[in-house]
C-alpha cells in the first residue's frame, strides 16, 4: 500500500478480486468498465482476470507515473484497454469518454479518501473547482466553502454525468461517504434501482482506522429503491440489515427501526449542547495540591463567582455517582454578555488578561466581533441545578443524572448534550426513561455509531420520552429512577415517589410546552 499527497490508497489485487466477486455475486455482467482514478491499474488487472472481462476498459488518472504503470497492462485478445491522463474533477465525463463498445457500464474503483481540508494540509492539489455541484438551496455544496469528502464529490459527479449510460457505480469509500451519497440520491431524485453496502476491513487492507465499505448504486429506469442492503463482508451472500429511510431520516436498520418507531417524535424538553470556549488551557481547572490549577499547572486564584463544577463528556460514562474533579471559569452567563463586568472581580479579570493571547488565537469565526473572552452555549439552561447529560462522542454512552455540587450547578462541556430540568424527580424520571432498553433499541436503529459524533442534538430531539413512559410498566420507570436518584444530592429526596408521579403527569402532551421553556 502506498499513500501519496493526493490521498490515494493503491488497492491490493487480492482486495480487487474480492470486490469484483461481490459485485458479480448477483450474476450481473458488463460490456464496459470505467476506473475514474485508476492509480497503477489493479482494478484493470482484476477486470482482465475475469473469465468474461468487459470488452472495453477505460482508466483515468492525474499522475504521470500511475498512467505509465497502468498503460503497460496487456489485455487479452478482444479487449480494449485505454488509460489516459486526466483530472477527474475537471473532466466532463458525459462528453470526454469515447467508447467504442456499447452495453452495460460498470464504474469501479477506489477514489481518494481524504477530505478537502486534509488534502490541502498535505499539499495535495487534486481538488475540484469550487461550485455548487449539489445545487441545493440553503446548503453549501460539497465543493463550496465547507470541508467535504473528495470521494463523495467523485461519486456524485460520476452518477450525474454518466446517468444517461444507466451505470452501476461501485466504489470503495468510507461508510459515512456512502450514507451521504444515498441521502443525496434520494434528495436529488436519482433513478436508483438498488444499492448495497459491503463492509471492508480498512485496517487490514490499508492500515487505516476508517470504517470503510464497498458502496454500489445501480441507476436506470424502473421503480426507484433508496434502501441499501448491508453485508458484513465482501464474501457474505446474504445481507445482515438494510439502510433505509424513516421520513427524511436515514436509519441504519430499517427493520429494527419499525419495532421502536413509536418513540420517534419530539422530546418534551429541549436538548442543549454544553459550553463551547476553545480555551481549555485557561478556563478548565483541576484541583491539585490545595489549589485550582490550569493545564500548565499554574495555581489559579480567582473569585468563586465565575467558577462552576465541570463535567466533560468522558466523565459521563464513569461509575455512577462519581463527583466532578474539575471546574470551569465562565466569563459569561448568557450569549453576548458584556465581559467588562468582570473588572469588578479583579483577580478573575487579571487572570484572563494574563492569558488574553490564548483567546486571541481561537480560530472559530463564532468569536469574531464578540466581547473579550466570550464563550458559547451559555444561557439560563446552563445553570439549572438538575440535568441529564450524554456524551456526543462515545458509542452507546449512558444518560447521566446530574445535580448540584456544594450548592453550585454543574456545567457540561460542548461534547455533551444536556436536558435542563427543574427537580431531582424530573432528572431521575428522564434518566430512567433514556437509559431504558427501548430507548437504547431506538438509538441503535437510528444512530450510526461509526460516525465521528454518533449522538447529535437532532437525534436526541426525536426521542419522545412521553411516549416511552406510556408504553412501559411504571414499575420499570420507578426502579430506574430510584437508581438515578441515588446519584443526585440528598436534598429533596423526601417523598420522591409522589414527586416522580407528579413529574410523570407533566409529560402529558398538553404540558409539553411548559417543559420546553428551558
Amino acid at each position: 500500500m502506498s499513500t501519496t499527497l493526493l490521498g490515494d490508497y493503491q488497492t491490493p489485487l487480492p482486495l480487487v478480486r474480492d470486490v469484483l466477486r461481490a459485485i458479480r455475486m448477483a450474476g450481473a455482467r458488463w460490456a464496459r468498465a470505467l476506473e475514474p482514478t485508476c492509480g497503477q491499474g489493479n482494478f484493470i488487472r482484476g477486470l482482465l482476470e475475469l473469465d468474461d472481462p468487459p470488452r472495453e476498459i477505460i482508466g483515468l488518472d492525474i499522475q504521470d507515473g500511475h498512467v505509465r504503470a497502468a498503460s503497460g497492462i496487456e489485455p487479452p485478445p478482444g479487449v480494449r484497454v485505454h488509460v489516459a491522463q486526466a483530472d477527474v474533477f475537471a473532466t466532463n465525463l458525459r462528453t470526454a469518454l469515447c467508447w467504442e463498445t456499447r452495453g452495460p457500464l460498470l464504474v469501479v474503483g477506489n477514489p481518494p479518501w481524504l477530505t478537502s481540508a486534509a488534502s490541502g494540509a498535505l499539499g495535495g492539489a487534486n481538488l475540484p473547482r469550487k461550485s455548487n455541484l449539489k445545487g441545493l438551496a440553503g446548503l453549501e455544496a460539497i465543493t463550496g466553502k465547507a470541508n467535504f469528502d473528495v470521494a463523495e464529490f467523485i461519486f456524485i459527479k460520476l452518477v450525474q454525468e454518466l446517468m444517461h449510460e444507466q451505470p452501476t457505480v461501485a466504489l470503495l469509500c468510507k461508510t459515512s461517504v456512502a450514507r451521504s451519497v444515498l441521502r443525496y440520491a434520494r434528495t436529488a431524485g436519482w433513478p436508483v434501482l438498488g444499492a448495497s453496502l459491503h463492509r471492508v476491513p480498512a485496517q487490514r487492507w490499508f492500515g487505516a482506522s476508517a470504517d470503510a465499505c464497498l458502496f454500489t448504486l445501480r441507476v436506470g429506469p424502473g421503480t426507484t429503491d433508496y434502501t441499501a442492503a448491508v453485508y458484513d463482508s465482501l464474501s457474505d451472500p446474504l445481507p445482515c440489515s438494510a439502510l433505509g429511510f424513516a421520513g427524511q431520516h436515514l436509519v441504519p436498520d430499517a427493520a429494527a427501526y419499525e419495532q421502536v418507531a413509536f418513540l420517534d417524535g419530539a422530546s418534551p424538553v429541549q436538548w442543549r449542547q454544553g459550553v463551547k470556549h476553545d480555551a481549555a488551557s485557561v478556563l478548565e481547572l483541576a484541583w491539585h495540591d490545595g489549589a485550582w490549577r490550569n493545564t500548565a499547572g499554574e495555581a489559579v486564584d480567582v473569585e468563586p463567582d465565575c467558577l462552576f463544577p465541570l463535567v466533560k463528556s468522558g466523565d459521563l460514562n464513569a461509575a455512577p455517582g462519581s463527583r466532578p474533579t474539575r471546574a470551569v471559569l465562565l466569563p459569561q452567563t448568557r450569549l453576548g454578555e458584556d465581559t467588562l463586568r468582570l473588572t469588578k472581580l479583579p483577580r478573575t479579570w487579571a487572570y484572563l488578561q494574563k492569558h488574553a493571547d490564548v483567546f486571541a488565537r481561537r480560530r472559530s469565526s463564532i468569536y469574531a466581533r464578540q466581547a473579550p473572552f466570550s464563550v458559547f452555549g451559555v444561557g439560563d439552561y446552563t445553570f439549572t441545578r438538575y440535568k441529564v447529560a450524554v456524551s456526543g462522542l462515545h458509542k452507546r454512552g449512558r444518560f447521566a443524572p446530574i445535580g448540584p455540587r456544594e450548592g453550585r450547578p454543574v456545567v457540561c462541556d460542548d461534547a455533551c448534550y444536556v436536558l435542563p430540568l427543574r427537580s431531582p424527580a424530573e432528572a431521575a424520571l428522564f434518566a430512567a426513561a433514556l437509559n431504558h432498553p427501548l430507548t437504547s433499541a431506538f438509538l441503535d436503529s437510528t444512530v450510526f455509531w461509526d460516525a465521528k459524533r454518533p449522538i447529535t442534538k437532532s437525534v436526541l430531539s426525536r426521542v419522545d420520552v412521553a411516549q416511552l413512559v406510556q408504553h412501559v410498566p411504571w414499575a420499570d420507570i420507578v426502579q430506574g429512577a430510584e437508581a438515578a436518584l441515588a446519584e443526585l444530592s440528598p436534598e429533596d429526596r423526601g417523598n420522591w415517589t409522589s414527586k416522580l408521579a407528579a413529574a410523570r403527569a407533566r409529560l402529558e402532551p398538553a404540558t409539553h410546552r411548559q417543559l420546553a421553556l428551558f
